[in-house]
């Protein structure tokens, strides 16, 4: 048996002014499998997306299993202050015309500088942000890029969410999804109330929440969809909660780490199939939420 081990020594290249490896060049890279910049599962939604009187987006990708939406600008070479205010200006013009996705604003560039790092530091918090860095290699005639995250996005505290909710009624949602699966989130509504009593939903244009006399405490969100309800269930990831979830069968979409939420899609047969499981995820959630 040979145990040598070939160890390949690549060259690092610059790609600005590079005549083959172009920023178009990158850009297709990127569009053709978007998961390569390390951000999660994700698909493009479109490229060279026309603004209203501020040029093109170079990408706009979206998670496949959420509402979250990225907004990349590419630039070769070092970043400078017309490549940030760019990005600033697509994130909050795709924002302002899809209120209902959750944006993130995205620069990728071959050279982030100390000063401009800071700069973008300091608009982080405020603007969704997050900075990649991207290093190209070659050896021989194969080359390849790396992306490696420099700043990512701060999360802040979430304001409450019934702050910022506007209300609805139940007949919104069986409008919206249908009766049947308003009724399924009624059962799992009294899930809840048979470990923690006195619970009541509160009907809001993109979820439904929860309350008890009059306040929110929304440890757990529904979303009644057209054959079953999602369940949005605040609670600290847990590898062994996460392999039981996908070993069980219940459909699991993922894990938010943005919002620390695990998001099961619940069907009526699993009320009956996976009930325990599903009492035991809503109390780990309650308990955690509700700590003295």
């Amino acid at each position: 048996m040979n145990d040598k081990i070939n160890l390949i020594k690549p060259q690092k290249i610059s790609l600005v002014n590079n005549p083959v490896l172009t920023e178009k060049w990158v850009q297709e890279i990127i569009a053709n499998d978007p998961t390569i910049l390390g951000l999660g599962d994700l698909i493009l939604k479109d490229k060279e997306r026309m603004q209203p009187r501020a040029g093109r987006l170079d990408l706009l990708l979206q998670d496949v299993d959420s509402e979250r939406r990225y907004e990349v600008e590419l630039q070769l070479g070092k970043v400078d202050e017309s490549h940030i205010i760019r990005t600033i200006e697509y994130y909050d013009i795709e924002k302002k015309r899809y209120p209902q996705y959750d944006h993130c604003a995205v620069i990728i560039a071959e050279d982030i500088t100390n000063r401009f790092l800071n700069v973008i530091n300091i608009l982080n918090g405020t603007v969704p942000l997050i900075v990649i860095k991207m290093e190209a290699y070659k050896n021989g005639i194969d080359h390849w890029l790396c992306f490696t995250t420099v700043l990512s996005e701060v999360n802040l505290g979430l304001i409450e969410e019934d702050e910022i909710a506007e209300v609805t009624d139940r007949n919104y949602w069986e409008e919206r999804a249908n009766t049947k699966t308003v009724e399924l989130t009624d059962e799992l509504l009294a899930i809840i109330n048979e470990f923690a009593g006195g619970y009541e939903l509160k009907y809001n244009k993109f979820y439904i929440g929860l309350a008890k006399d009059g306040k929110a405490n929304n440890f757990i969100v529904f979303r009644p969809q057209k054959i079953n309800v999602r369940a949005e269930i605040r609670i600290d990831q847990n590898e062994e909660l996460t392999k039981e979830i996908e070993d069980s069968g219940l459909d699991l979409m993922e894990y938010s780490s943005q919002w620390g939420r695990y998001r099961i899609r619940i069907s009526k047969q699993d009320l009956t199939t996976h009930r325990d499981l599903i009492i035991k995820i809503f109390k780990m959630a309650f308990e955690q939420n509700n700590r003295d």
